[in-house]
């Protein structure tokens, strides 16, 4: 978007990119997009991300509220991990275990473990 955006569109930015959903213009909005509306006119849109990337955007963002890379994650930040994608949804997506195992260098039982310790903590 150009620097001449309506300050709801540049206050959104930061919302829109830790959900991987695109900013646009007024006259860029389709059907599907949400129209950001202020004192009754649409002054831009927020178009929701592609399901295909959703997972790897919640990973990423588990990485960044945790502070550490996946990579270097101990088993209780990878616990962690598992819990806040837990509270975000990220298991209702297809293959999400396994993928979220994959990506942690875990097992799925281990995410199988994580999930329930969670949900009895």
């Amino acid at each position: 978007m150009a620097g001449d955006e309506h300050p709801l569109v540049s206050a959104l930015a930061p919302v829109a990119e830790a959900l991987g959903a695109l900013l646009l213009t007024a006259d860029q909005l389709s059907e599907a997009d949400i129209p950001l509306v202020w004192e009754g006119e649409v002054v831009g849109g927020l178009r929701r991300p592609d399901l295909h990337d959703a997972l790897e955007v919640l990973i990423a963002a588990a990485e960044t509220e945790l502070g550490v890379p996946r990579a270097e994650m101990g088993r209780t930040q990878k616990q962690a991990a598992v819990t806040l994608l837990n509270e975000w949804g990220a298991f209702t997506l297809r293959k999400s275990v396994e993928d979220v195992a994959e990506a942690l260098g875990v097992s799925r039982f281990t995410i199988y473990n994580y999930l329930e310790r969670s949900e009895t903590a």
